[in-house]
């Protein structure tokens, strides 16, 4: 299989293209700032030259606070650079993996977000993201939109690492408590992006390692598996001063992936544990 990645050199996308390897498939990388999504032509001539069999869009601006700062950069990034990528898909007919993210909801639900719960982002991040899956859907024929949420591993920066570095350093460490998600770690999304993108099975798909927790739960089971001593102090959402809004629960049920190959991800737990033995 001839493959296109998108945002190649990020923390998921170099898992993937590793990944992709790995299994013999053919991998064109493009990233920042040989290859700019948001350079219309260009980049539809380029996906032409390629001619890849699937595309797998990454590339974002994942700065949730900078997307709330910058809305036209956000824009121009997420939207309109998935919005080109789409084109080019239409034109050349292969198929489309986006990645998207739980930002999407707003976060009232006190149950896992289901593929076809409404949408109503709270962020700049989430209404660019959704804005980008509304194109794809709207030009593309052969998609796969891919919700997944609080993404960890070794290739960019993430939570999990600024807190088990900063525990180094540092004897308290302040962290929400009342944001619950799904912690995901980038290596498990990879043999699961390729089995769909083999299918026939286009639609939206929510994508999350099993269970959930808050981020103070996460930080404290991070110290906990790094036998480090630094004391986790639980804080509300308006406490940490951010910017931009975040959904207070966004679990995404993983019930469309279940149901068409029959599998789940691992527990967060287990993902993480893993993940911490090897860094």
């Amino acid at each position: 299989m001839r493959c296109l990645v998108t945002g190649a050199r990020g923390l998921l996308g170099r898992e993937l293209v590793n990944y992709l390897r790995s299994v013999g498939a053919e991998v064109i990388e493009w990233d920042i700032p040989e290859h700019d999504i948001t350079e219309v032509e260009k980049t539809i001539n380029e996906m032409h030259s390629v001619a890849p069999e699937v595309i797998f869009h990454l590339a974002a601006w994942t700065d949730v606070d900078g997307c709330e700062a910058d809305p036209a950069r956000a824009t121009l990034v997420n939207f309109h650079g998935t919005w080109t990528i789409a084109l080019g898909v239409a034109e050349i007919g292969c198929k489309v993996v986006y990645m998207s993210t739980d930002y999407v909801f707003d976060g009232r639900m006190q149950q896992p977000y289901q593929e076809n719960t409404p949408t109503a982002p709270l962020s700049v991040y989430g209404r660019t993201k959704l804005m980008g899956e509304q194109a794809v859907r709207r030009l593309c024929k052969k998609w796969f939109i891919v919700r997944t949420s609080w993404l960890f591993g070794r290739y960019g920066k993430n939570f999990v690492d600024t807190i088990r570095q900063r525990s180094l350093k540092e004897k308290e460490l302040r962290v929400v408590n009342d944001q619950i998600g799904s912690p995901t770690y980038a290596h498990d999304l990879c043999a699961p992006l390729l089995t769909m993108a083999c299918s026939n099975y286009y639609g939206i798909y929510h994508l999350t390692n099993s269970g959930w927790c808050s981020w103070y739960e996460l930080a404290c089971e991070i110290i906990k598996l790094t036998g480090g001593d630094c004391k986790i102090i639980p804080i509300t959402s308006k406490e940490s001063g951010r910017l931009a809004p975040r959904p207070h629960f966004s679990v995404l049920e993983n019930r469309n992936f279940k149901r068409r190959f029959g599998r789940v991800l691992r527990p967060w737990s287990e993902a993480l544990r893993e993940y911490l033995n090897e860094v």
